[in-house]
Formats: structure tokens, C-alpha cells, sequence
């Protein structure tokens, strides 16, 4: 969990507010970095995330026999 919150901490305000300008310097696509980061980077991300957190979740139930009825 803890994990998740520095991911979610570091992409979301370091790289999208404090960053941006340092990050502006390389670009993607003809976007800058910091900008992108802002608009889609950090949703990726998060996206991401979310998927990674469901799986882990999963694993730790079935660890501990805590499966949900699929019906």
C-alpha cells in the first residue's frame, strides 16, 4: 500500500507541479515532458495502477482464501 502512495505522491504532485519546468526541456511527440506528465501522463499512470493493485489484491486473497463468487 505503501507503494501505491508514493507512486501516486511522486507522479502526481512532484512530477506534474514541482517538475515541470525541468521536464519541459525534453519533449514527446512535439509535447513537453512537464506538460505531458500534467495532461496524460500521470492518468496513465494511475491507470496502471489500478490494474497493479487489483492483481496484487487478487493474489492476497486467494493467499488467504478470501476468493469472491464469480456468480
Amino acid at each position: 500500500m505503501v507503494y501505491h502512495l508514493v507512486v501516486w505522491f511522486v507522479v502526481g504532485l512532484v512530477f506534474t507541479v514541482l517538475l515541470v519546468e525541468p521536464l519541459n526541456q525534453w519533449r514527446i511527440g512535439g509535447i513537453p515532458l512537464g506538460f505531458w506528465f500534467a495532461m496524460q501522463g500521470a492518468i496513465c499512470v494511475f491507470v496502471i495502477q489500478m490494474f497493479v493493485y487489483t492483481h496484487q489484491m487478487n493474489r492476497l486473497d486467494a493467499k488467504y482464501g478470501q476468493v469472491e463468487d464469480k456468480n
